[in-house]
């Protein structure tokens, strides 16, 4: 996702999510705290990268997009950010995806 100039590159946000084992993808999604906690530590790398809000956001809309697609929620919490996800506009997602790095801040 981050190339060696530094710049992100959000098209890779699937590609790298999927090479993610089952184990560790179960150990992130299974306790809503947990999640929190490695997307904590994701913005703060982010951070020291120099990343905007604005890009950490839009990294933040191409998580949830795979999440989306391609993971059950594992909790009430992502359940209810599944939900809201799907029922949202991009406009909303995206307001959303800044609440979410927000959260974890």
């Amino acid at each position: 996702m981050v190339d060696e100039d530094r710049n992100v590159d959000t098209s890779k946000v699937e590609e790298t999510a999927s090479r993610m084992s089952e184990s560790k993808k179960e150990e992130i999604l299974s306790n809503f705290e947990e999640f929190k906690s490695y997307l904590h530590g994701k913005v703060q790398i982010g951070e020291k990268m120099g990343m905007s809000e604005e890009t950490l956001a839009k990294t933040a809309e191409k998580v949830a997009d795979y999440l989306a697609n391609h993971e059950e929620p594992r909790n009430s919490e992502e359940n209810l950010l599944k939900e809201l996800w799907k029922v949202g506009e991009q406009e909303e997602r995206h307001k959303l995806a800044h609440m979410l790095v927000k959260l974890v801040k």
